[in-house]
């Protein structure tokens, strides 16, 4: 059986669906996604509705007759194995009325026990690019996508013995279950992520599950979201005024726009605080910035952060001083509280990996996630125009209100700024040798089958992906991987020294970004990536006592994101000026996709 649709620019084939509902109408979803917990959760209804079709997320066990009117089921990823104490599960009744239903990584793994399969560890994890090898068939969610394929994994579980009535139709050299069949009930898994871009061919597997499955039919427009936001924006703050921090950044801007059109300028105050984390340059770049204030704090923000290192409690730190700039600036300018509330440029990301739904792992809080935060938005004291959002969206949204592209093209970069790419050490400790590499002893964060790790990290002696990707998916103890491309002394002659945040090594870091960023604008290499994180870890020599780690990713939303290389001449001239920099030991490159390294490394 042929499917009945394919993907603009693949076979021809007629879309169904007669109409589409005004922008301004939600419709009944047509699909439902069941959140067990994974990082990606939010992003598979916005894939589903990015189709066309309208799709809203459920709390994993609903019961099943509260979403027996959907035309699908997708149980998403999480963090959890089906067999931990408490761990996520759904009504079994929802496999037994011929609704169908896909399992999407520990989706697939839940589908199959709930069914009487089996569930194992792996032997090794599978974490990042992997290739699909999926079998030709002519079942409609699978036609005509046979062959071996890039996708992205996630994983340590897989699913070791099928449930009756199934069937494997595709694997990877570490699994060897990574697509599943029971087509006469409409059941189906997959173990890897089709939400993702970097799976290239999954917009065509959600597709043939959403139409040629389920038989949906189009019902929704994702454009056209401003008025929508605007007027979510003025039920929100009713008859109150907004303050909006404002960090220069491409979600603070949309968003303070986004309200200041809303509300009109009278009613919405931009403040830009200086933290002292801020990178060369941007103080002035947002004093450019119509209708926004300059704030200094650096003072303040950077004695709260002294001697600390533990990346969660600086990010706490750094959310609840905001809270006291807000207050200080609203008493100092003799304005109303209770007439004024908190304007954020919160974008989805960072709620689900603060932990922001019921059965999500914290990744790492978020700045605009901690305790302060969370009181005031409990209060009814926060307005968040982007929070349902991805960055690619936000730059859609700030391309409708007409924003110049010098501000929507800009890299991310964190609320938090350089305090999370300098990071600390509570030991003195060597490194140590091994059969695969070097471990330095600097903790980072990641993220590994939707739960976070917090390891040191293995440098090989090589810029090669694959390699790193094995190592990674190997090795229980790392979750990153580096390679050194210039030196001042041999790796093993290296010692991470106990430090933490400082005025002098923020100062050598902001230095090393300044090069980063010129040599990488100059050369147009900027415009090829999505982000380039610069990031200070406290390994060198009593001379030079910091290393420099280089992290060029590329990215859609930032859910994931692959680790990209740069031409090597353009490689030489920013090592060569970073190790002139006072202090600087070594440059690293960082090999490590998106998972299970999370971008950033705190």
């Amino acid at each position: 059986m042929a499917p009945r649709y394919q993907i603009p620019g693949s076979r021809p084939g007629p879309r169904p669906g007669p109409r589409l509902l005004p922008s301004n109408l939600t419709p009944t979803p047509q699909i439902i996604i069941l959140d067990a917990g994974g990082q990606y959760c939010h992003l598979e209804a916005r894939k589903v509705r990015e189709l066309g079709v309208y799709a809203e997320v459920r709390a994993s066990e609903i019961p099943a007759s509260e979403i027996a009117l959907a035309k699908g089921i997708i149980i998403s990823g999480g963090p959890s194995s089906v067999y931990d104490p408490g761990s996520p599960t759904v009504d079994p009744a929802i496999f037994a009325h011929g609704q169908p239903v896909l399992g999407i990584c520990y989706g697939q793994q839940l589908m199959a026990h709930l069914l009487g399969g089996q569930v194992r560890k792996g032997e090794k994890g599978e974490y990042g690019l992997a290739t699909l090898h999926l079998d030709a068939t002519a079942d409609p969610m699978f036609a005509g996508l046979a062959g071996p394929q890039q996708i992205w994994m996630s994983h340590r579980d897989l699913v070791g013995a099928l449930p009756p009535g199934f069937s494997v139709v595709g694997r990877t050299d570490t699994c060897p279950v990574a697509a599943i069949a029971a087509p006469q009930r409409k059941l189906y898994g997959l173990q890897f992520h089709p939400e993702v871009v970097h799976t290239t061919r999954g917009k065509e597997y959600l597709a043939h599950f959403v139409f040629n499955v389920c038989g949906c039919q189009t019902d929704w427009d994702p454009r056209h979201r401003v008025p929508l936001l605007e007027q979510e924006i003025r039920e929100c703050v009713r008859n109150r005024g907004v303050f909006f921090f404002v960090s220069g950044g491409v979600d603070s801007t949309v968003a303070f726009a986004l309200s200041t059109r809303a509300l009109g300028p009278d009613r919405v105050r931009g403040v830009y605080v200086d933290t002292g984390l801020m990178r060369e340059g941007e103080t002035d770049f947002v004093r450019r910035m119509p209708g926004v204030s300059v704030e200094n704090a650096a003072a303040q923000f950077l004695s709260a952060l002294a001697g600390v290192v533990d990346p969660e409690q600086k990010r706490h730190i750094i959310g609840e001083e905001f809270v006291r700039v807000q207050e200080r600036i609203v008493e100092s300018r003799h304005l109303l509280d209770e007439q004024w509330i908190l304007g954020q440029g919160t974008i989805y990301p960072d709620t689900i990996e603060s932990g922001g739904t019921a059965k999500a792992a914290v990744i790492k809080t978020h700045h605009n996630r901690v305790a302060g935060i969370r009181k005031l938005i409990e209060c009814g004291r926060i307005v968040e125009p982007l929070k349902s959002f991805y960055k690619d969206e936000v730059r859609d949204i700030g391309r409708e209100l007409g924003l110049p592209a010098e501000l929507l093209d800009r890299h991310p970069f964190p609320g938090p700024g350089l305090a999370i790419r300098c990071l600390g050490s509570e030991f003195d400790a060597p490194v140590r040798a091994t059969a695969e590499g070097f471990i330095i002893p600097v903790n980072s964060v990641g993220v590994q089958g939707d739960s976070r790790s917090y390891a040191p990290v293995l440098a090989i002696d090589s810029l090669d992906h694959a390699r790193a990707t094995a190592l990674i998916n190997r090795l229980t103890g790392v979750n990153r991987v580096v390679a050194p491309v210039a030196a001042h002394a041999p790796l093993a002659g290296l010692q991470v020294r106990a430090c933490s945040l400082t005025s002098r090594r923020l100062a050598r870091l902001r230095c090393a970004d300044a090069i980063v960023r010129r040599l990488s604008h100059e050369s147009g290499y900027d415009r090829r990536i999505w982000q380039f994180p610069v990031v200070l870890i406290p390994l060198g020599t009593a001379a030079a006592p910091d290393s420099i780690v280089l992290r060029p990713v590329d990215s859609i939303d930032g859910m994931t994101a692959q680790s990209v290389l740069m031409p090597a001449d353009l490689l030489d001239r920013i090592s060569a000026e970073l190790l002139a920099l006072e202090g600087i030991a070594a440059v690293f490159y960082d090999l490590t996709h998106k998972p299970p390294g999370t971008i950033e490394w705190e």
